[in-house]
């Protein structure tokens, strides 16, 4: 089951990551999103052990394609990127499975 589509009311673009290049990252093409978006600020320690800030959070279908680094415009119309992406998922239990972004 996946997160019910009348929960996502808002409308994000998504460019995926896709490597970095002699000019810089490289992103794929555009993708309009269906999502729950949260802009507020919060603070959240990183694998490396060093403090970043979230500015928004999105939760979204469980089958996006938004690896970490991936270009994010959100409703309002700022730009920003992917800091972490995890995936929910609950196989044989009545949850939503969903993918939650976290970006800075």
């Amino acid at each position: 089951m996946n997160v019910p589509g009348w929960l996502l009311r808002h409308r994000v673009i998504i460019e995926p990551y896709a490597g970095d290049s002699a000019y810089g990252p490289t992103y794929g093409p555009p993708v309009e999103v269906a999502a729950m978006v949260a802009e507020k600020i919060r603070s959240l320690r990183s694998s490396g052990d060093t403090t970043v800030s979230s500015t928004a959070q999105i939760i979204a279908a469980p089958d996006i394609n938004c690896p970490p680094e991936s270009r994010i415009t959100l409703p309002g119309g700022r730009i920003t990127r992917a800091l972490i992406v995890s995936r929910h998922t609950a196989p044989g239990l009545p949850v939503p499975q969903s993918t939650e972004v976290i970006c800075e």
